[in-house]
């Protein structure tokens, strides 16, 4: 015979194999799973079946995938921070809180510090997956009253930022304009007590202009909808947008979705948290609304082709605000300084020059701001302790994207999510190869990887026409679009993705699938040149933000000033020397559709992200060698149920332990490999299997388990009751023991009352010392014979009969105790009360007994008088002249009366004497005429005392019930039910 051991190892095999073909709908929660892992359409499938789920995220190996659902999912609460605290990666679905929290563990533990990168196209989610994990570590990480100040500034700093450096564009209403990299400083203990944000290439050309459907930066909107009114007053400022030039460009100043007044009061309350004073304030927004007024300037030209300005209202807001001389302002916006080696000349501009100029100012003035405002908010993060701190970095990065029409701006943000991704792929790759060589494996796929991928990436191709644009700008001569074609011609007009078209077009194709992007303007944007004659008279501003931000230093270098592109690459190259230094996390964020609609999946847009974002060729490196790993203690933690030498503890190496399991449940060669610490498992259908199995056996152990706690439950409940049974009995025992002291002590006090009392005190006899006790015992002997002969024949069979009536009620029926005091009577109706008539018909029967009593009918239970009268053989009910009922005693089976204090009894008759029924009867001298009748009857226990209820006899297979109760009231009824009850009032013993 096999044994338990063979079947059971059979059972689990066979649910391995047959649970495969019936995989979880919803696809799996980590695409290194994907049998098809190189097949797109596949990983767009299980993207697409986890979406229509609500299930927007999951794993390729460690790096997130986010899907933003566009509505509220319910899976940001506390109670979901809290379950996903302190929790290994790999044990609860993804969550961009396991990302945080594992990048949080981790620096804890090894005090390294980290950097989550999020990155993806605007509209994606990226602001919302960076908020999430800043309010994940805000209410789960240790805090102090004294740090609570650093958490709330570091908390509130983002709706400042977004407020300055977000705007509504056409696939976002809340898209940041700005890269952004925040560190989070921890101390020792790993409570956050600090913080320093970087920004990246702010787009400052969209403070002057905004395409069809897109606004300017929140702040100026918030501004005019939720300012006060004294200080709209004070900026010159109207609540309309609609009257600003460089708010209404793109036709859609009011957006439903968007509630700025709502947005203004959130970041007040945020100023008044990070330390801005009123001063600040007043400076800031002085600057915010010379913007606004700055846009609504109107240049016409004269006879001879020069700029002016008929209406100077707006320059005397723009000078009061910014604390400058009107006329020098003036002269600045419509005349140029040109140096020469001795003397400066003065030139007046042309129309469009003049606006070029203005528009320079704007866009200077904005950007400096926003550089001042993040430098404000560090100095309110910076930590004053100088111990050492571990931080884990945020990088909101801008998203690769392909417009129709991709300004310089878009160029430089593409430039800088290919160098991410090439950090990305690199790290990866590296992080996979030291893993492999750790554990002693071979990975064969490395060389093809550094040989395909790395080579790929290498390609700088946008870093090659940035230093074109770089030479152009800076060349003496003119520099013109057609130059700069003319320079790409010659530097990378032999690259297989560059086509050049007519004139001013170029085409910079990127990969295969001939993505196509369309530079124009880039020499312009690129030099983004401040004329010296504004930037003198901003230096000499009132101001302090402005004094901050444009130093006279800049006056006295005449060095040009690097251009927008050099200065990219600069900040670009620091970024990455700070990420390099730091182990990273990965989270890339996907849209499902451009229109923001909740439950709309677009393949094609999704398959064009999932190509950009390299998600693809991570999961390929992933993927290279085995699809799962994990340390064996995890592993054996998981699985060890499946064998029975693991299960449920084993004690030896972890190594050993996977091995006995793993050759258990039937793992072939070339499915897996050991290495020095953790399993590695080459196919996703062998875990799936696995999975499978556990899920199997834990229906077996949950049944198993469950019986057993169910026969410890129930035999802890089985001894809780049988200890308060053994204590209520106890106490219960002592209860009817003191009772029965003191009826004791009451009956011998009657009695003593009653017999003959001794004479207080005894003479003693001194020469016969026992002569006294002896003569004590004879009168005693004496009075209690006298006391005898004295008591009459009818009191000593009263007597007997309250003898009887003690053994029938004594503790079973409430007022017992009381009618001892009563003495019996021979009986309650005279002989004259009964009709002749009856006493005719019982002529032949001597009268033992008689009572009146209440009669019940046996249906209705209709009350009627009646007499109840004893004789020496039967027991009868007598209505006047009538006997309605007789009851021989040998007919008689017994009576019934309840344990309360109603007079009811109830005499059962025998069917088969074909009597009317039991008679139910209500006496008023109860103990009296049941102690009558039971002398009578000459029977033994046939008294029944009941709780609760009682049956009796109706007619042959009819019963009835009488149902007994206690109440602040006595009454006897009919109830619902067809049912007698009775209720009466119980009274302290």
């Amino acid at each position: 015979m096999e044994s338990y051991k063979d079947v059971r190892r059979k059972h689990i095999r066979l649910h391995m194999e047959g649970a495969l073909t019936a995989r979880d709908k919803v696809g799996v929660q980590d695409f290194v799973l994907l049998d098809a892992y190189t097949s797109e359409s596949a990983f767009v499938d299980n993207l697409r079946k986890r979406f229509n789920e609500n299930l927007i995220y999951t794993y390729i190996g460690t790096l997130l995938v986010s899907v933003n659902p566009y509505q509220e999912l319910g899976i940001y609460t506390v109670s979901q921070m809290e379950l996903y605290q302190g929790v290994n990666f790999f044990e609860l679905p993804p969550h961009v809180y396991a990302i945080a929290d594992n990048a949080y563990r981790m620096m804890c533990s090894e005090l390294n510090n980290h950097f989550i990168l999020i990155s993806g196209e605007s509209g994606a989610g990226k602001t919302e997956a960076s908020k999430k994990i800043l309010q994940y570590f805000a209410v789960t990480c240790p805090m102090t009253q004294s740090l609570q100040i650093a958490r709330d500034r570091l908390l509130l700093s983002n709706p400042v930022l977004e407020a300055f450096g977000n705007a509504r564009t056409v696939r976002n209403d809340n898209s940041s304009r700005f890269g952004k990299y925040m560190d989070i400083q921890f101390d020792f203990q790993g409570i956050p007590v600090g913080g320093h944000i970087i920004s990246y290439l702010i787009e400052k050309s969209r403070v002057v202009y905004q395409n069809q459907g897109e606004r300017n930066f929140h702040i100026f909107y918030q501004l005019l909808a939720g300012g006060e009114e004294e200080r709209l007053a004070f900026l010159g400022l109207e609540r309309d947008p609609q009257l600003y030039k460089y708010l209404s460009q793109g036709h859609c100043a009011k957006e439903s979705s968007i509630n700025d007044k709502n947005d203004w009061k959130t970041v007040s309350n945020a100023f008044s948290v990070i330390d801005f004073t009123e001063a600040d304030l007043e400076n800031l927004f002085g600057i915010i609304a010379s913007v606004l007024h700055l846009g609504n300037i109107g240049f016409e030209e004269d006879d001879q082709g020069c700029a002016t300005i008929p209406d100077t209202h707006e320059i005397k807001w723009i000078a009061k605000l910014l604390g400058v001389h009107p006329a020098d302002l003036l002269e600045a916006l419509t005349h140029r300084k040109i140096e020469a080696k001795t003397e400066e000349v003065i030139c007046p501009l042309t129309l469009e020059l003049s606006v070029y100029a203005r528009d320079a100012m704007a866009k200077a003035v904005y950007g400096r701001t926003f550089t001042w405002l993040v430098n404000k908010i560090n100095s309110s993060l910076v930590n004053k302790d100088f111990t050492r701190k571990t931080v884990i970095g945020l990088l909101d990065i801008y998203g690769f994207e392909v417009f129709d029409k991709n300004g310089f701006e878009q160029f430089c943000i593409n430039y800088c999510n290919e160098k991410l991704q090439q950090l990305l792929i690199e790290r990866t790759l590296k992080a996979e190869q030291a893993e492999y060589e750790m554990e002693g494996i071979e990975w064969e796929p490395i060389k093809y990887f550094n040989n395909k991928i790395i080579c790929d990436l290498v390609e700088e191709r946008h870093k090659g026409i940035i230093s074109i644009l770089d030479e152009e700008c800076i060349r003496p001569g003119p520099a013109t679009d057609l130059s700069f074609l003319e320079k790409l011609e010659e530097k990378v007009g032999k690259h297989a993705h560059f086509e050049t078209y007519i004139l001013y077009l170029t085409r910079f194709c990127m990969g295969e699938d001939h993505c196509i992007s369309i530079f124009f303007r880039f020499l312009e944007k690129n030099n983004d040149l401040l004329y010296r004659h504004l930037k003198e008279v901003l230096c000499k501003s009132k101001n302090v933000i402005l004094r901050e931000c444009f130093l006279r230093a800049e006056l006295e270098n005449r060095r040009r000033p690097p251009t927008v592109g050099t200065q990219f690459k600069n900040s670009l190259s620091s970024l990455l020397e700070i990420l390099i230094a730091k182990e990273p996390s990965y989270i890339r964020c996907i849209k499902p559709n451009d229109r923001k609609e909740p439950s709309k999946f677009d393949d094609f847009l999704i398959r064009h992200q999932i190509k950009y974002l390299g998600l693809m060729e991570h999961l390929r490196v992933r993927r290279a060698g085995f699809a799962y790993r994990r340390k064996y203690e995890h592993f054996l933690q998981r699985y060890k149920s499946l064998c029975p030498d693991t299960w449920p503890h084993w004690h030896g190496p972890p190594a050993e332990g996977v091995e006995r399991l793993i050759n258990y449940i039937g793992y072939k060669p070339e499915e897996y490999k050991l290495g020095k610490t953790k399993i590695f498992i080459r196919f996703p259908r062998t875990l799936f299997a696995t999975e499978d199995a556990l899920e199997f056996c834990k229906h077996q152990l949950v049944a198993r388990i469950q019986a057993t706690y169910k026969s410890c439950l129930g035999r802890r409940e089985y001894v809780k009751k049988r200890q308060a049974a053994i204590k209520l009995e106890a106490h219960w025992r002592g209860a009817l023991a003191r009772k029965a002291i003191q009826r004791r002590k009451w009956a011998v006090r009657i009695i003593r009352n009653h017999l003959p009392r001794l004479p207080e005190s005894w003479l003693l006899c001194t020469s016969f010392p026992n002569a006294s006790d002896l003569l004590r015992k004879m009168c005693v002997r004496n009075l209690v014979q006298k006391y005898c002969r004295g008591i009459t024949a009818e009191r000593k069979a009263m007597m007997q009969q309250k003898v009887v009536t003690s053994e029938i009620f004594r503790g079973r029926k409430d007022g017992y105790a009381e009618s001892l005091n009563q003495p019996f009577a021979n009986s309650r109706i005279n002989e004259g009360d009964i009709n002749p008539k009856v006493l005719q018909l019982i002529s032949h029967e001597k009268i033992q007994y008689g009572v009146p009593v209440i009669k019940y009918d046996r249906k209705g239970f209709k009350a009627r008088q009646r007499q109840l009268i004893l004789t020496q053989k039967a027991a009868y009910v007598v209505e006047l002249a009538k006997i309605k009922q007789k009851i021989e005693y040998s007919a008689l089976k017994g009576v019934s009366t309840s344990n309360l204090r109603d007079g009811i009894l109830v005499i059962h008759v025998s069917p088969e004497d074909k009597q009317k029924g039991d008679a139910v009867l209500q006496c008023g001298h109860m103990f009296e005429a049941v102690t009558k009748l039971v002398m009578l009857v000459k029977k033994e226990n046939i008294v029944n005392v009941v709780q609760g209820s009682l049956q009796f006899f109706i007619s042959p297979g009819k019963e009835g019930t009488i149902v007994f109760n206690t109440g602040p009231e006595e009454q006897i009824y009919k109830n619902k039910n067809g049912q007698l009850t009775v209720v009466s009032v119980r009274r302290k013993s």
